[in-house]
């Protein structure tokens, strides 16, 4: 198929990118730090650290990891919010030569064992309010290193008055013991009396093992080399230009990073375009605090917001929304979930900024498609592809259908990650022979590229941006004694597009739905947790006995219409 979306880019805007500009993301990062070393690169709770710092401090934790005795390749867990260590600990990794397994540090003991066992990660860097997570898994996993940051170590002065409320006041770090763990500050301090082992890196090197669900329910590693990460980089900067050349001119890219950084979204969308950029990324540790994110937001004056649809909606509909100066906001980015038309409607009135929604996956590093950055009105669709991308919507058969019709989103670019960790037949199942990646959406392409994604193959639940997986959560529900058999689908859910919603077949007569809440709650994070849970006599089923998700689903779209 030939590329029938170049004809409707934005001036300016390649039709592709080079990925050979950079060896490597290293090159990028220290390119950066060298060319930027004096600017403000990232700020949190009002402290900001320059290039400069990024470079020297993630250079001293690269030495120091190195020192442990891990072989270049080995596999680094981040279990941290939004805070100061984040970006250093990601360039120290990949500078040492190692590759980065982002882990979402919510997670429960279960979740996180399954994850570092998965990946055979060596060491990891947790803040301490998580640490106690690590305690009840680290010795059944391959962890010989542990390093523990806390929310106020490199706050200055202001960080002893940061950690006393974290720690007595609010009372957010559980008791935790593990022995021989090194403090995020000392392992720096150690680090720079010691010299970095420069490693040859190249492209096809693995640079973050990025987990997502798949097309099963067992967590699973995009494997993402730093040539995949360089290219969506890359090409979310080309797409993102139209949009900085609009006046009022900005002297240096003011990004907002509420997105999580262990989420591709951010990592890509944020650290890594802010950081080529020689821009500031403002990072927020908690954006579920709406009225202390807004507070943030008042001191700046932000130029590029990624986010989801959940937060934009958040955002909007508070109070004290309306204080924020956004006349330098060039682009809004909606992404990780559907954006839907009366919170972008809400967000371009308040703003001045249409949300320009944009589309792709963990395993695509992540954007395949984006509306343009410098558009004036919310299209309703996941845009067009970007520079290098080449989309195709396909039947069962794997045969390209006709513009206008229902089919298979697949997409190949340089994007596109080289498989999930250690696992072949899984990589096997989502790759066309063509080389095309398989995305389980299903998809209506016009004529001029825009793409309307209008269903989903897979039965994955999409939770506030985050993939929800039935299986796992099934899994957890049959575990209880009371449960005979169960389901898992989603359901409309106003807040976070879909909820999760269980269907028991009770074993104990006295099982309540609070009992299977609770339950889930000790095994899974907080947005996996079933808000509903329905009882039945018994689920539907095909004739070899598979429940079909498919039919309760059907019930509730009836039942809602």
């Amino acid at each position: 198929m030939e590329r029938i979306w170049l004809k409707h880019y934005p001036a300016g805007v390649p039709a592709d990118i080079d990925v050979t500009q950079y060896g490597s993301l290293v090159e990028l990062l220290e390119e950066s730090f060298t060319k930027f070393r004096d600017r403000k690169a990232f700020i949190c709770m009002d402290k900001a650290i320059t290039y400069r710092e990024v470079d020297e401090m993630s250079l001293a934790l690269a030495a120091y990891l190195q020192s442990r005795g891990l072989a270049k390749g080995a596999r680094v867990a981040l279990m941290m919010p939004n805070v100061l260590q984040y970006p250093i600990a990601t360039a120290a990794v990949l500078r040492a030569g190692y590759a980065v397994v982002n882990v979402n540090p919510l997670y429960t003991p279960r979740e996180l064992e399954h994850q570092l066992k998965d990946s055979g990660a060596e060491a990891i860097i947790v803040l301490e309010n998580f640490a106690t997570t690590v305690e009840k898994v680290i010795a059944k996993t391959n962890v010989k290193h542990v390093i523990i940051g806390s929310m106020g170590d490199l706050l200055g002065f202001k960080g002893v008055i940061v950690n006393l409320v974290v720690r007595r006041v609010k009372k957010m770090v559980p008791a935790y013991s593990l022995p021989g763990a090194v403090a995020f500050n000392d392992a720096l301090a150690a680090g720079r009396g010691m010299k970095l082992q420069k490693p040859t890196i190249t492209r096809e090197d693995v640079a973050f093992l990025q987990y997502t669900g798949g097309t099963t329910g067992v967590s699973k590693g995009a494997t993402l080399l730093h040539r995949n990460i360089i290219a969506n980089m890359l090409q979310n900067d080309a797409w993102l230009q139209p949009a900085l050349k609009k006046p009022p001119v900005v002297d240096q890219l003011f990004i907002v990073c509420a997105l999580p950084l262990y989420h591709i979204f951010a990592l890509t969308a944020c650290f890594l375009l802010g950081v080529r950029a020689g821009g500031v990324n403002l990072l927020i540790p908690n954006p579920r605090d709406i009225g202390g994110f807004i507070k943030e937001l008042q001191k700046y004056q932000v130029n590029s917001f990624p986010a989801v649809n959940t937060l934009y909606n958040a955002l909007v509909n508070h109070p004290d929304f309306k204080k924020i100066d956004f006349s330098k906001l060039k682009a809004s980015f909606g992404g990780g979930m559907a954006t839907q038309k009366p919170v972008a409607e809400a967000w371009l009135k308040a703003t001045g900024c249409a949300l320009s929604e944009g589309y792709g996956l963990s395993e695509t590093s992540p954007t395949l498609t984006c509306n343009p950055a410098d558009t004036d009105k919310f299209s309703g669709t996941i845009g067009l592809p970007v520079p290098s991308t080449w989309l195709s919507i396909r039947d069962d058969d794997g045969n390209e259908v006709p513009l206008g019709e229902a089919g298979e989103i697949c997409a190949k670019g340089p994007q596109v990650m080289a498989g999930y960790w250690n696992r072949p037949d899984e990589t096997a199942q989502v790759m066309t022979p063509d080389g095309y990646f398989r995305t389980g959406d299903v998809g209506v392409m016009d004529d001029r590229g825009f793409t309307k994604i209008v269903d989903r193959k897979k039965d994955m639940i999409l939770v506030s941006g985050f993939n929800v997986y039935p299986n796992e959560i099934e899994e957890v529900i049959a575990s209880h004694p009371g449960v005979l058999e169960c389901a898992v689908i989603g359901v409309a859910d106003a807040k976070s597009t879909e909820a999760v919603k269980a269907f028991v077949v009770k074993k104990d007569p006295d099982l309540t739905a609070e009992d299977v809440i609770k339950f889930c709650a000790t095994q899974l994070t907080a947005y996996k947790v079933p808000k509903q849970v329905e009882f039945r006599a018994e689920l539907p089923k095909t004739n070899v006995g598979k429940i079909l998700r498919r039919e309760l689903r059907d019930e509730k779209k009836q039942a809602a219409a």
